[in-house]
């Protein structure tokens, strides 16, 4: 499948040091060992090289909070301990992309304070501006953030597709699951057969 680069965009959700980096607070998940075991990471830099030869644009999304947690959700059983950790603070180590990644200053970078990348952040505005109408999706967890999103995105009535090799969850089975329950509403698929090049 090729897609037509006029109307896609490249979103990735969370591929923060707090969650993907072994020395982050949410190491303990399971999300490293994943994402290294499977070569997540590699998986995304070739994928954003190739929308970018394609002049696909490229959406990095992260989950952070300010330092006095002002946009904290208390109640939250995902989110209520990250307060007393100090965990997923914005401006810090812990909430910039990894390293390892090839982000630009060209990239979009969107702050998001809940699982889901659509609520009350400014990617549908950017999504409409850039006239976006097929979205391919990679992040962690397959089970959360990114599962999120797709439903979402499905239901603002975007072509929505899971590129299941940029994906990263705390282990095989939840990842797993997802992805066969993702494929009933839209399309999951490995990002080189979406992304290839002409």
């Amino acid at each position: 499948m090729k897609e037509d680069n006029m109307n896609t965009a490249l979103i990735l959700i969370d591929f923060i040091n707090e969650i993907v980096d072994e020395r982050g607070k949410f190491a303990g998940k399971g999300y490293p060992a994943f994402v290294k075991e499977r070569g997540v990471l590699e998986n995304v830099n070739g994928a954003i090289a190739k929308a970018r030869a394609k002049d696909i644009p490229v959406m990095f999304v992260r989950v952070g909070f300010s330092s006095d947690y002002r946009e904290w959700p208390e109640s939250s059983p995902l989110f209520g301990a990250a307060k007393k950790f100090g965990a997923l603070q914005l401006d810090t180590w812990a909430t910039e992309i990894h390293s390892s990644l090839d982000k630009t200053d060209t990239d979009f970078l969107i702050t998001k304070h809940r699982v889901s990348a659509f609520y009350a952040t400014s990617i549908e505005a950017i999504l409409s501006t850039l006239k976006v109408d097929t979205i391919l999706l990679g992040g962690v967890a397959t089970d959360m953030a990114v599962q999120s999103a797709a439903r979402e995105a499905h239901d603002r009535d975007y072509r929505t597709v899971v590129l299941e090799d940029l994906c990263g969850a705390g282990n095989d089975e939840d990842h797993e699951h997802t992805l066969r329950l993702l494929a009933k509403v839209m399309e999951v698929a490995k990002s080189d057969n979406v992304l290839e090049l002409n």
